[in-house]
């Protein structure tokens, strides 16, 4: 990517310099535009100026440079990609299980964001410099559908649905036993387990965060139940801890796994039964759209097995 150099005209007076920029060049971000301000890639009149607040009184003439991504360590790497959908705003990805979303300690490559940087190197820089393009995240285990924005736009848009709960995610989910009801909406606050940093936990709601979880019985099996699971808030682990708090933890979850539930063991399950499903969510240009992700094959492998024993 090159330099790009714009030239905008004041119509009025009376605006901060930063939420002027933010209204006038909607794909920067505010906090992208307070950066180059504070750096001197912002002139008004030829005169740099470093104020973000600076009001303007109309007529004045502003350049914003705005340099390529700094280089980070982020590698683009050749990795194949189940693209579901994509567009000049965002790509659906099926993620398949086992693949980290971001690069992190011990995770320095493979991940979904050096693959979509092999993809699409111009994704590099978009929103999260160490996190390009990404708007939400799947567990490492947790297989399906990801959306990873294209431009900071689209980026601040999706986002935006997400924290505003706009969106509709349905998981499929195996649980071990039986929920008491065939529907029902789980409401518990997340916060992380003081006897364990690794977990999250069902804690008083002064030590965490809301957390709503609804489900539905989708089939029953010998001492498991595949469920439809529609997480209303987007906490860390939400649909793995809720149904652990119910007494019904996810197939193959070592980590939230209980005492009566731990010997309940499936043969050929190596990860938990978590996949997302199904994503609704409005498009840059407004339009709606819901995207599917089958199960994959050793989730619907296991399934065939337990129908067999019912």
């Amino acid at each position: 990517m090159t330099e790009r150099i714009i030239s905008i005209t004041v119509d009025q007076g009376g605006d901060r310099l930063d939420r002027f920029l933010a209204s006038a060049l909607p794909d920067l971000s505010r906090t992208h535009l307070q950066r180059l301000i504070e750096d001197g890639f912002v002139t008004v009149d030829t005169v740099a100026v470093s104020k973000t607040g600076m009001r303007l009184t109309g007529g004045e003439r502003i350049t914003v440079r705005v340099p390529p991504p700094a280089p980070t360590d982020l590698l683009a790497e050749s990795i194949p990609l189940n693209v579901i959908y994509e567009d000049s705003d965002l790509i659906v990805i099926d993620k398949p299980a086992g693949m980290v979303v971001h690069p992190s300690a011990g995770h320095a490559s493979g991940t979904l964001v050096n693959a979509v940087l092999g993809h699409d190197p111009d994704i590099e820089g978009v929103g999260d410099e160490a996190r390009p393009g990404i708007v939400h995240r799947l567990d490492k285990d947790t297989s399906g559908l990801i959306v990873v924005a294209k431009n900071d736009q689209a980026h601040r848009y999706l986002q935006a649905q997400f924290k505003d709960r706009a969106t509709r995610k349905i998981y499929l989910a195996l649980v071990v036993g039986r929920p008491k009801t065939q529907v029902g909406r789980i409401e518990a606050p997340i916060g992380r387990d003081l006897k364990n940093r690794q977990r999250m936990a069902v804690v008083p709601a002064s030590k965490g965060r809301e957390a709503i979880t609804e489900y539905r019985v989708r089939e029953s099996f010998k001492n498991f139940t595949l469920v439809e699971a529609e997480p209303k808030t987007g906490r860390t682990h939400q649909i793995r801890v809720h149904f652990g708090f119910l007494g019904c933890p996810l197939a193959g979850d070592a980590l939230y796994a209980t005492r009566q539930s731990s010997g309940m063991k499936i043969e050929g399950l190596t990860r938990h039964f978590l996949h997302a499903h199904r994503l609704t969510l409005k498009l840059p240009s407004g339009e709606e759209r819901t995207f599917e992700s089958p199960l994959p094959d050793d989730l619907e492998k296991v399934l065939r097995e337990l129908r067999e024993i019912k």
